[in-house]
């Protein structure tokens, strides 16, 4: 018998919170199924195979990581800014692993999937971020890419225990935030002071 009140929703967060427990990779259909104690055929009323309900889970991840952002951002600017973003993005990773792996590589099918629009909100909290640098206009995407390599880097590095040297962890993500930021003063618009005409988000 089915367990009642099962629906996408319950189907996808039970294969997200798997995933961190156990590793994406590891994650199969059967293996959800009995986390909720029903059969695995009775997920397929619900989603449709391994490859949607991991497409269910980059989605809800990357919502979960839009929200961090949003809220761990409110009302900063500049190097503040950055500061809340880099920490949100190594704490989800960290407390979330599995479902942060399904977001990588994954495609969204158009502008009005449900995977593009929580990407893009991200993405937008990242571009916030950086505004109250006044980059050039042209730099924008480029310093857009440098934050998400980075901060994806270090991220996934960590979480897999491949920093092995003894010196703190924690110290080096400091540093390498600090550095970030005097690289983006470094490079802000001639036409922009770092202090002046800040966006806060």
């Amino acid at each position: 018998m089915a367990r009642a009140g099962l629906d996408p929703a319950a189907v996808t967060t039970a294969a997200a919170a798997l995933a961190d427990e156990i590793g994406l990779a590891q994650l199969s259909m059967s293996v959800v199924a009995e986390r909720l104690g029903v059969k695995s055929p009775s997920l397929y009323k619900h989603v449709d195979g391994l490859t949607d309900l991991v497409r269910r889970v980059a989605i809800l991840a990357a919502n979960e990581l839009g929200d961090a952002l949003r809220d761990a951002m409110q009302g900063l600017a500049g190097r503040d800014a950055l500061d809340a973003a880099a920490e949100t993005v190594r704490r989800y990773v960290q407390e979330h692993p599995g479902r942060y792996e399904a977001t990588v590589g994954i495609r969204p099918a158009g502008p009005v999937d449900p995977l593009a629009v929580a990407m893009d909100r991200t993405l937008a909290s990242f571009a916030a971020a950086l505004r109250g640098y006044g980059l050039d206009p042209a730099d924008e995407v480029h310093a857009l890419r440098l934050v998400r390599s980075v901060l994806h880097g270090f991220a996934t590095i960590e979480t897999s225990g491949g920093f092995q040297m003894r010196t703190d962890v924690d110290t080096s993500f400091e540093w390498i935030v600090a550095f970030l930021d005097r690289g983006f003063r470094a490079t802000t618009a001639p036409s922009h002071g770092h202090d002046s005409d800040s966006t806060a988000v």
